[in-house]
């Protein structure tokens, strides 16, 4: 099961939207985070804070759960 997180634009990087999914409190904690914790993009290791999502892609954190990407209701 995920969690779907909404977002207003066509993409948004991966760094804004584990802080939108509450997973970090600042945009500055991404390249840490992403560096100590393992982050899968549909399925595949992710290291880059800038990485673009759209719509569909699955975001698994390790030991906090899966997020779906949504656009805005």
């Amino acid at each position: 099961m995920y969690e779907s997180i909404e977002i207003e634009t066509d993409m948004i990087p991966l760094g804004k939207f584990l802080q939108i999914a509450n997973v970090i409190e600042t945009g500055g904690m991404a390249k840490w985070f992403l560096s100590e914790y393992p982050v899968f993009v549909n399925g595949e290791r992710e290291d880059r804070r800038g990485k673009k999502l759209s719509f569909g892609d699955l975001v698994e954190v390790e030991g906090v759960g899966t997020f779906k990407v949504v656009s805005e209701s």
